[in-house]
């Protein structure tokens, strides 16, 4: 069954794969997903944080999707993308609306921060990029170095991973939920 998938992204500093891979791969799957942004802009991928690379077009503006239901949001990482999603009052609140919805959140890399702004990682078993794992804990989720931790405590789904090099268990994790 085909599902209702949107990316939220800011429109500058997101990892390379961490949005063109599960793009990719979860239409080709057959699944309706979406680039959303809170410009509206296009997103500015980078790669390894440093260095520009393609620029993937963006279909709605972050507000104009708050008002769907999704199968599943996906949270891309790269250190300035999560850095600037985690403050944006309308990322954090499609994901919080998806938590308390009880449907899915897929998290990879930085991306973990979102949930730790948005006050939803408390109580969660989950993994990210080593260097924000002193956040995740510190929010107060258990921490795992594992490519994919998928945890479903508290009524909803919360998928997360590492970095690029799990991008295949993350969207497999993905197809799954």
């Amino acid at each position: 069954m085909a599902k209702n998938i949107v990316i939220l992204s800011t429109d500058f500093g997101t990892e390379r794969d961490e949005i063109t891979v599960p793009l990719r791969k979860l239409r080709e799957a057959g699944h309706e997903v979406r680039v959303a942004t809170p410009s509206g802009e296009d997103v500015q991928t980078f790669l390894h944080d440093k260095d520009r690379d393609v620029v993937v077009p963006t279909d709605m503006k972050v507000a104009d999707a708050a008002g769907e239901e999704f199968d599943v949001v996906v949270l891309p990482g790269g250190t300035l993308n999560a850095d600037a999603a985690r403050v944006d009052a309308g990322i954090r609140g499609i994901v919080t609306g998806q938590a308390e919805a009880g449907r899915t959140v897929a998290a990879i890399c930085h991306a973990p921060w979102v949930l730790v702004e948005a006050g939803l990682a408390k109580d969660k078993n989950m993994t990210s990029v080593g260097t924000i794992r002193t956040d995740v804990v510190n929010a107060g989720a258990t921490w795992y170095d594992e490519p994919v931790v998928t945890c479903d405590t508290g009524g909803w789904t919360l998928i997360t991973s590492r970095t690029p090099a799990d991008i295949d268990a993350f969207c497999e994790a993905i197809e799954k939920a």
